[in-house]
């Protein structure tokens, strides 16, 4: 029971930082349709801005997390404007690929800068723990500030979603983008919004791994970002509440195969639930078949 207790501690706050991500997969896809495969490696960016904000700028934590979320924004806001909006009425495949030629430029643009090792996180955090059941189930402090930043940002972004003018424009947009432009809704405006939160909530998990695993490079944009999509497509491409439960169910699902010998195989366990999801439920746990008129 106390294994299983620790364990189930260690896959929420995997859990939370694939979620973080995750949603804005799913944000930008409710919305314009399009997988934006770059996604992945703008948590880099965030993680390497974080990286230089606490090494050279010696700011704390958080002041760290919020300069991190505000310039990764940012960098979302450009790519989509570079990037994705002069392909808007192209095919899906042109978008596609083009996501992944961004993804590459991210990677090696800063590997150029920073170079290709890997650089170690510094200790922004106290190094403390909270034991419980006798001091068999241990809780430590990092856990905490994932599972509170993840919480309060996904209330934050639930907030923004539903209660503001943005928000019902977000939602008029993903239901249908023509009549919402008939309607006086600056599409373009939500569009670039849209991938403003995305990347911030990206640029804040690529912070919460620094500290938790306290290493970080180039490359490790690429795996977590395919494990955020298929987050993403296993809770419901497209909804909000699907990517954070499949964030939280991936997390806790790798955790258990790590902690029963299984470590080398929980990658392909990822990839392996995905194509029996995309067998059984197509439209992912929490989506629901839609008819189209064709």
């Amino acid at each position: 029971m106390e294994q299983a207790i620790q364990q189930l501690i260690n896959g929420i706050s995997l859990g939370s930082i694939y979620a973080l991500i995750a949603l804005g997969y799913t944000m930008v896809y409710g919305i314009i349709n399009l997988i934006n495969f770059a996604h992945g490696d703008i948590y880099m960016v965030g993680a390497y801005i974080g990286f230089a904000l606490t090494t050279f700028f010696n700011l704390g934590f958080f002041p760290s997390l919020l300069i991190s979320m505000a310039l990764t924004s940012l960098i979302g806001v450009v790519i989509e404007k570079v990037a994705y909006k002069p392909l808007r009425k192209s095919t899906r495949i042109t978008a596609l690929i083009t996501a992944i030629s961004v993804s590459l430029f991210l990677q090696y643009t800063m590997m150029y800068f920073t170079g290709p090792q890997t650089r170690t996180f510094p200790m922004v955090l106290e190094n403390r723990s909270l034991s419980f059941l006798n001091g068999s189930v241990v809780m430590d402090i990092k856990n905490i500030y994932i599972l509170m930043i993840t919480l309060m940002l996904m209330a934050a972004l639930q907030f923004i979603v539903r209660k503001t003018r943005m928000g019902k424009a977000m939602r008029a947009t993903s239901f249908d983008m023509e009549a919402a432009q008939l309607m006086g809704i600056n599409v373009d405006k939500v569009i670039s919004f849209t991938f403003a939160i995305g990347s911030a909530l990206a640029g804040a998990a690529g912070v919460l791994v620094g500290i938790y695993y306290n290493t970080i490079n180039p490359l490790m944009g690429s795996l977590p970002g395919l494990k955020a999509f298929v987050a993403a497509v296993l809770g419901g491409i497209g909804l909000i509440p699907g990517a954070v439960l499949g964030g939280f169910s991936l997390g806790m699902i790798e955790t258990i195969v790590s902690a029963n010998g299984g470590s080398i195989f929980k990658d392909a366990v990822a990839f392996l639930i995905l194509i029996v999801v995309l067998l059984l439920r197509p439209n992912g746990l929490l989506g629901k078949t839609t008819k189209e008129k064709v």
